[in-house]
C-alpha cells in the first residue's frame, strides 16, 4: 500500500477486502439473475459455470489487477490508458450514467419494499437511504463499508447455503430436468442471446469492473489479487448456481415460477422459497436480504461515481470539502432522477452492462498482447461477448428489432471481424516480453 490517504486508499485485511469485493459485485445480482435465467432451463447452469470461470472471473481479475498496476485508477482511466482518449471519454460517460442509474434503482426498490413491510412513508424511507448512501460515499471506506459488508456477506452466504440445505432436507427433486438443449422459457424467448444478457451476475457482468478498483485501493499485496478478484467472482458463481438450482427445483415448472415472478418480481420467489425451506427465520432472512443486498450495491455505485468524476476533473479526494464538492451535485442529480420515469433508459441496462464487460475484456486482451503474453484468456471471452451484445441489440425491440437468423449471422461476423482486427493491430511492444506477470 503506497498511496494510503485515509479515505479511499486504506489497507485492510485480505479477508475483509474479499467480503467487501463480494458484496460490491454481488448484491441481489446472483439471486435475481439466476432465478430469471432458470426460466430458460438447465442451460442457465451451464452458462453460470462456463461464464463464471472463463468470463466473469477473468474479467473481474483483470479489471482489479490492472487497477492495482495503475495505482488504483478507476476503470475508465485503465481502459483509456490502454485504448486511448476516445475510449477513456466514452467510458467515463458510460460508467457514470450506468452507476447513477444503479444507485437510483437501489434507492427506490428497497424503499418501496420497506414501505410495504413497515407502513412507513416511501419518501421518508427514500430520504433515509439517501442519507446512508451519502455518508457511505464520502466517509473513509473503512468506517461504514468496511464494517458492515462482512456482516452482509455472511447474511448472503447463510441465506444461500440455507436454501440449498432446505431443498435437500425437504425432499425436493433436485434438478429433475437436465436437458440443457431444451428451452423451457414460458414466453418462448430464445436462449441466444437473451440468457447471456439476463443472467449476468454469477456469469459475467461489466458492473463488476466499476467496483473492483475500490478494493484495488485497499489490497495490501498484489499477490492477494487472485483470491480477492478471481475468488470473489467464483463465490458469486457458486451463489448463482444455488439460486438457479432453486429456480429449477422448487417449482413444478418454469411456468409456475414465472407466474410468481409476474405477480411480484424475483423477490417474491426469494420470499416464498426462504419461508418454505427455512421457516419464519428464513422469511426474516429473505426480507433482510432483499432489502439490504441492493443497498450494498447502491452505496458503492455512488462511491465509484464520485471517484470516476474526481479522476475526470483531477480533484484530490483527501479533503472532505473536495469530496463534498462532487457528492452534493451527484446526489442532487440522483434525487431529481428519482422523481422522473427513467424506465426507457433502464431497459438498456442489461445490454450496456454486457457492453462494458466486453470493452474491459478487449482492453485486458490488448494489454496482454502488447506485453507479449497469452491474450486468448481475454480475447476469446471478449469475442463471445461481442457476438452476444451485437445479437441482442439487433434482435431486441428496444434495438433494431431484426429477425433472429440474420441478426445472429451479423453478430457472429462482427465478433470475428473484431477478433481479426485485434490480432492484426495488437502487437507486442518492443522490450515488453515478460512484463505482464500477475501474482
Amino acid at each position: 500500500m503506497v498511496k494510503e490517504d485515509g479515505v479511499d486508499y486504506i489497507a485492510m485485511p485480505t479477508w475483509k477486502v474479499y467480503f467487501i469485493q463480494l458484496l460490491d459485485i454481488a448484491g441481489l445480482g446472483p439471486i435475481f439473475g439466476p432465478i430469471l435465467g432458470a426460466l430458460y432451463g438447465p442451460s442457465a447452469l451451464v452458462w453460470i459455470v462456463v461464464g463464471c470461470i472463463f468470463g466473469g472471473a477473468v474479467h473481474d481479475y483483470f479489471s482489479g489487477m490492472l487497477s492495482v498496476r495503475s495505482g488504483g485508477k478507476s476503470i475508465p482511466e485503465v481502459v483509456g490508458d490502454i485504448m486511448g482518449m476516445p475510449a477513456r471519454q466514452a467510458l467515463r460517460l458510460f460508467s457514470v450514467v450506468l452507476l447513477v442509474l444503479v444507485g437510483v434503482v437501489f434507492i427506490l426498490g428497497p424503499a418501496k419494499l420497506l414501505a410495504n413491510l413497515t407502513g412507513f412513508n416511501v419518501q421518508l424511507l427514500v430520504a433515509c437511504i439517501f442519507v446512508y448512501y451519502f455518508l457511505a460515499t464520502i466517509l473513509p471506506i473503512d468506517k461504514i463499508i468496511g464494517r458492515l459488508y462482512p456482516i452482509f456477506g455472511a447474511l448472503l452466504l447463510f441465506m444461500t447455503v440455507g436454501v440449498l440445505v432446505g431443498l435437500v432436507y425437504n425432499g425436493y427433486d433436485i434438478l429433475p430436468n437436465l436437458d440443457v438443449a431444451t428451452n423451457t422459457h414460458p414466453g418462448d424467448k430464445p436462449i441466444w442471446p437473451l440468457l447471456f444478457i439476463t443472467l449476468s451476475c454469477g456469469a459475467i457482468s461489466g458492473f463488476h469492473s466499476t467496483q473492483s478498483p475500490l478494493m484495488a485501493r485497499c489490497i495490501q499485496n498484489e499477490g492477494h489479487g487472485r483470491q480477492v478478484f478471481y475468488g470473489s467472482m467464483i463465490m458469486e458463481g457458486f451463489i448463482a448456481l444455488i439460486w438457479a438450482t432453486v429456480g429449477l427445483s422448487f417449482y413444478e415448472s418454469p411456468a409456475a415460477m414465472n407466474a410468481i415472478i409476474a405477480s411480484g418480481s424475483p423477490a417474491a420467489v426469494v420470499n416464498e422459497a426462504c419461508n418454505t425451506l427455512l421457516g419464519p427465520f428464513g422469511g426474516f432472512l429473505a426480507i433482510m436480504g432483499v432489502v439490504i443486498l441492493p443497498i450494498s450495491s447502491g452505496d458503492t455505485a455512488f462511491r465509484s461515481t464520485r471517484l470516476i468524476l474526481a479522476e475526470t476533473f483531477k480533484m484530490d479526494q483527501t479533503k472532505a470539502t473536495k469530496r463534498l464538492a462532487i457528492a452534493i451535485p451527484l446526489f442532487v442529480l440522483a434525487f431529481f432522477i428519482t422523481q422522473v420515469d427513467f424506465n426507457i433508459i433502464w431497459r438498456y441496462f442489461g445490454w450496456s452492462n454486457q457492453m462494458l464487460s466486453m470493452l474491459v475484456l478487449w482492453s485486458a486482451a490488448i494489454y496482454l498482447a502488447k506485453k507479449g503474453k497469452l491474450h486468448w484468456i481475454c480475447s476469446l471471452p471478449a469475442t463471445f461477448m461481442t457476438a452476444v451484445d451485437v445479437a441482442f441489440i439487433l434482435q431486441a425491440k428496444i434495438g433494431f428489432n431484426l429477425p433472429e437468423t440474420p441478426s445472429n449471422y451479423i453478430s457472429i461476423a462482427a465478433a470475428l471481424v473484431t477478433l481479426v482486427a485485434f490480432l492484426l493491430l495488437a502487437k507486442p511492444s518492443e522490450g515488453a516480453e515478460g512484463q505482464a506477470e500477475f501474482s
